[in-house]
């Protein structure tokens, strides 16, 4: 098991702090740990029959130098890199200088960090904590009071400012984008890969998914914002963008939002740089009705959104989508952003007429009432949907990625997996959805 996932994505969520810190006087430099290619054991784990070794991939964690720097900022988003990441801090914390952690699972379970030697964890997505908690560990009178971060004493300053949205995050300087830039084989070759966060927060709050717990309510950059972001990117090198939204569509809720993706998007083709959706788009949102929560929503294609987003003549627009799947019959209760079947497949059709080369289509199984008849459904229905799409574009590239619920930490999902006795496996370095750690209630 190589914890080397997505080891030269852009770095997304970095250049949004970089470009923070650097705004409010910090000396912010980059130091990333998966440039590199040395690799190093750390455990092993027995999984379903053969013995799995643990190998992080990227640089050596013993080469860093704990006093390199007056304090530490490490960010974890996903549960797979904990143990890792805890080992990194354990080394930084002989130099005795502070370590400040955030991201998405530090912000769910924290003490695995503060015992780690961690001197907080910040607890605010939207950057709102990140300049008085750096005054306050480099020993300095805090400009604002003290938010959304624990500390090692356990401490708790709960959030009290409002979060901040995107539209007032400091723009990142040309040298900044620079240093977290990507790469991603796409149909334009292997491409230096900038990236832009339009958006904070959800307007869903499916069981699985941790962006409902982080609070922030749903956040978006303006238009003129997002264009500034995808000049400063283009000018860096980049030749796509990966949009970090959690629901980029989600503006289009609010009544000058239908608008606003048409200018981000027709905005980018004028640039001559390409939109890829890592996160996927919500396919309910790109309806008549927006997506809306009612009986009596228009779900028919917004085709002419549907172009703006997915359309591709082969030099600019998306090369690659990822879309989440939906569940024809069985499993929906877990969602709450679905489409009924035939509708997701006409919608699905409009997508696949707009040229766009490449589609990543995400399916979660592993939930608890799935069985072998469920899942046999599925994939039928899913496999008549590829043929038809396939018919009307028969260049189409069209990757089927299956994905085991893991226990998400603070979700619903992960505490009704443990309360059920579902989950199997605790060790987080098997939470990357390849793996399944947990049973159904028909299916081990």
């Amino acid at each position: 098991m190589r914890i080397a996932i997505f080891r030269h994505r852009s770095l997304i969520s970095k250049q949004v702090l970089l470009a923070d810190l650097l705004a409010g006087g910090f000396d912010a430099q980059l130091v990333n740990l998966r440039d590199e290619n040395y690799s190093e054991e750390f455990g092993q784990i027995f999984w379903k029959g053969m013995t799995l070794r643990k190998t992080y991939v990227g640089g050596k964690i013993a080469a860093l130098d704990p006093h390199a720097y007056d304090a530490w900022g490490v960010t974890v988003n996903f549960s797979q890199d904990r143990q890792v990441t805890c080992m990194v801090i354990e080394h930084l914390a002989k130099g005795g200088r502070p370590i400040v952690v955030g991201g998405s699972d530090a912000f769910a379970e924290p003490h695995h960090y503060l015992k780690a030697g961690a001197a907080a964890v910040v607890q605010d997505k939207s950057g709102a904590a990140n300049w008085a908690i750096f005054d306050y560990v480099l020993g300095k009178t805090p400009r604002e009071e003290l938010t959304g971060v624990i500390l090692a004493d356990g401490k708790q300053y709960p959030r009290k400012t409002k979060a901040k949205s995107p539209e007032e995050w400091a723009l990142p300087s040309v040298e900044v984008a620079k240093e977290c830039l990507g790469t991603l084989p796409n149909v334009q070759g292997t491409v230096p890969v900038g990236s832009l966060v339009a958006d904070i927060g959800c307007d869903r709050t499916c069981d699985f998914c941790m962006t409902p717990t982080y609070g922030t309510g749903y956040r978006r950059m303006s238009p003129e914002t997002a264009l500034k972001w995808l000049a400063i990117q283009k000018e860096a090198g980049a030749v796509s963008i990966n949009i970090g939204s959690d629901q980029f569509l989600a503006r289009g809720l609010f009544p000058e939002g239908r608008q606003e993706i048409l200018e981000i998007t027709n905005g980018a083709r004028e640039m001559g740089i390409t939109l890829m959706w890592p996160n996927g788009l919500e396919l309910r949102k790109v309806t008549l009705g927006a997506g809306r929560n009612y009986e009596s929503t228009d779900l028919r294609p917004d085709e002419e959104l549907i172009e703006a987003l997915f359309g591709w003549d082969g030099k600019v627009g998306c090369p690659l989508a990822y879309i989440p799947a939906e569940r024809p019959v069985f499993g929906r209760e877990a969602y709450k952003k679905l489409l009924p079947w035939q509708e997701h497949c006409t919608l699905m059709k409009s997508v696949v007429r707009t040229g766009v080369p490449v589609i990543a289509y995400g399916i979660i199984i592993g939930l608890p009432d799935d069985d072998h008849e469920d899942l046999l459904r599925l994939e039928e229905a899913i496999s008549e949907l590829v043929d038809q799409l396939v018919e009307i574009n028969p260049q189409l590239e069209f990757q089927t990625s299956c994905y085991s619920i893991i226990p998400l930490p603070g979700t619903p999902q992960a505490h009704n997996l443990r309360k059920s006795g579902l989950l199997q496996f605790e060790d987080t370095c098997l939470w990357g959805v390849w793996t399944t750690t947990s049973n159904t209630n028909h299916l081990t």
